[in-house]
């Protein structure tokens, strides 16, 4: 049995509908069972359980009679802790394989907080005698459209300057890591994880610019003012902000450029962004 926490999440629901495509039975953790029921439906081999990852007491239940968990929970202040209590409760339970959606910069000099929580996290993942397999994606091609109000009025506004950024399909991740779980040849190992090529913001508002026929342009701003911009019109908490600048400075020091795995661990290449965008479209270029 496979167990999905973080079954709500993109990437995690994700997953979820490519195992009911594959007809694999799984269970689904939900601090809103009754929610995920009503959303996936009920014709599925999955099996939905209500617990939270706050409360340790209601995890046991979660991994009764599984082998392997996905591990993916949104990310937070508190994501080292509530992770660390799904791990225990895993291990505790006789779960032999966790394959955990980790970031590529989990170090613990991180100068992403959130990256660093990661790296303590894969750390205790360690100790627990489960196999563990990593999964360290770049940037979601699904956050962007969070950017939509700004681009529709033909602004994109960050803080990357012209630095490459590695943006993937979480479909893609999803599917790297139902082969993780379904093949056992593949697990242990840590993939990082990209789309097929790096975009630049600028290259990106040029290409937004063609695919929506409405001038797109770039606003790069300092990062404290960027910081503020996140706060008061994107209405982000402080650590929320904090982590956006962080990443986006990252990825100035250390310039990202794309690698093979999703082609080579499923066998196709994986999904463009110029796809991806042509899919949103209509929320690029709502105006309203």
């Amino acid at each position: 049995m496979i167990t999905i926490v973080g079954a709500t999440g993109a990437t995690g629901s994700a997953l979820l509908q490519r195992l009911i495509e594959l007809e694999v039975p799984c269970r689904a953790v939900s601090r809103t069972p009754d929610n995920l029921r009503a959303t996936i439906g009920t014709n599925t081999p999955v099996e939905i359980v209500g617990a939270d990852a706050a409360d340790p007491r209601t995890l046991r239940d979660a991994f009764e009679g599984s082998t392997q968990l996905f591990l993916a929970m949104a990310n937070s202040p508190l994501q080292a802790e509530l992770e660390t209590n799904v791990i225990d409760a895993a291990a505790h339970q006789g779960v032999r394989h966790v394959v955990k959606l980790s970031a590529p910069a989990a170090e613990p000099t991180s100068p992403v907080a959130i990256s660093r929580s990661h790296w303590r996290i894969e750390e205790h993942l360690a100790t627990t005698g489960m196999t563990a397999t990593l999964l360290r994606p770049y940037a979601f091609m699904q956050k962007l459209p969070l950017n939509a109000p700004a681009i529709a009025r033909g602004v994109l506004i960050g803080a990357m300057g012209d630095a490459p950024c590695n943006y993937i399909d979480v479909r893609d991740i999803a599917d790297v890591a139902a082969e993780t779980l379904l093949r056992p040849g593949l697990a242990g190992a840590t993939y990082t994880l990209t789309g097929p090529q790096a975009f630049s913001h600028p290259e990106l508002a040029r290409l937004l610019s063609e695919l929506t026929c409405r001038p797109v342009r770039y606003i790069d701003l300092p990062p404290s003012e960027f910081y503020g911009h996140l706060l008061t019109n994107a209405h982000m908490p402080p650590w929320l902000a904090d982590h956006v600048v962080e990443i986006q400075q990252l990825a100035i020091a250390r310039p990202e450029s794309p690698n093979n795995t999703v082609e080579t661990v499923l066998g196709r290449p994986a999904r463009t962004l110029h796809t991806f965008l042509g899919e949103h479209l209509h929320a690029f270029t709502r105006t309203a």
